[in-house]
């Protein structure tokens, strides 16, 4: 398996993936599964931000993707991302989620960012909850039935991990473009 940078060719792999994810679990809130080009055009707007999107390839098949975008529009969010991970179903259990994720700590690190939150669909959702933990995120709070699902309320779970010293020092250089895109 190798994490690399995602590409226009990976599109319609990782609409797949996401569109699985979005009929089948609560990993996402969105309800009807975006196509193609609206991945792409997702992909784009993070990729012209200078952001990680990485994509993890083994088999000859896309097994993942996983991305750090923007964590909120407000000028003093700019040292803040949130990431974002989704296997395919046939790779589950692989490490394939942890390697994406170590990359796209990785990469933010070395742009300067200072916070990385984790947004986790489901309080049950105990492998992302897991992912994150393993790679150091500690709990930061639940959300109570904030989202409304296949027939259910939703919990939201808050994980969060300082990079570069987090909150010790005041951070250094322009932090994420927030410009509108």
């Amino acid at each position: 398996m190798i994490v690399r940078a995602a590409t226009p060719d990976d599109a319609e792999a990782i609409a797949a993936i996401y569109g699985h994810h979005v009929l089948n679990g609560f990993g996402t809130f969105e309800e009807t599964p975006p196509s193609a080009a609206e991945m792409e055009r997702r992909r784009l707007g993070i990729a012209a931000r200078g952001l990680p999107y990485v994509v993890a390839e083994g088999d000859g098949a896309v097994l993942g993707f996983a991305y750090a975008g923007p964590f909120r529009p407000r000028a003093a969010y700019r040292y803040t991302v949130e990431d974002s991970v989704y296997v395919a179903p046939r790779a589950v259990g692989r490490g394939v989620g942890r390697a994406m994720l170590a990359a796209v700590i990785d990469t933010c690190e070395g742009m300067g960012v200072r916070q990385m939150v984790a947004v986790i669909g489901d309080s049950g959702n105990a492998a992302s909850i897991g992912l994150h933990r393993s790679l150091g995120f500690t709990d930061a709070g639940v959300g109570r039935a904030l989202g409304f699902k296949h027939g259910r309320w939703v919990d939201i779970v808050w994980m969060q991990k300082g990079l570069n010293g987090g909150d010790t020092v005041a951070p250094a250089g322009p932090g994420v473009d927030l410009s509108d895109r």
